[in-house]
């Protein structure tokens, strides 16, 4: 491996303001912000709008299409198939 080549790999605290959530990993992430974590060490924390507990595929609250629905209403708009 080359020196001096790749980014610095350092760890990151991700935090999820809307859930309230926070992991720490691995990134190249960089912020001016920190954070002081569990373990007693600060590290550099990255805020973003959206993770896997707030995101809807993932909490369960995903939008499903009532395609029933649709049929209905298409049913109701234009009739039940007239016969010519």
């Amino acid at each position: 491996m080359q020196q001096d080549k790749h980014p610095d790999y350092h760890p990151v605290v991700f935090r999820d303001r809307a859930a309230g959530y926070a992991f720490l990993t691995r990134s190249t992430a960089t912020s001016d912000q920190t954070i002081e974590w569990d373990d007693g060490e600060t590290y550099p924390v990255v805020d973003v709008e959206i993770s896997s507990e707030s995101h809807p595929f993932y909490t369960g609250k995903a939008r499903t299409v009532d395609t029933e629905g649709r049929i209905a209403r298409f049913e109701r708009r234009y009739g039940e198939g007239t016969a010519t």
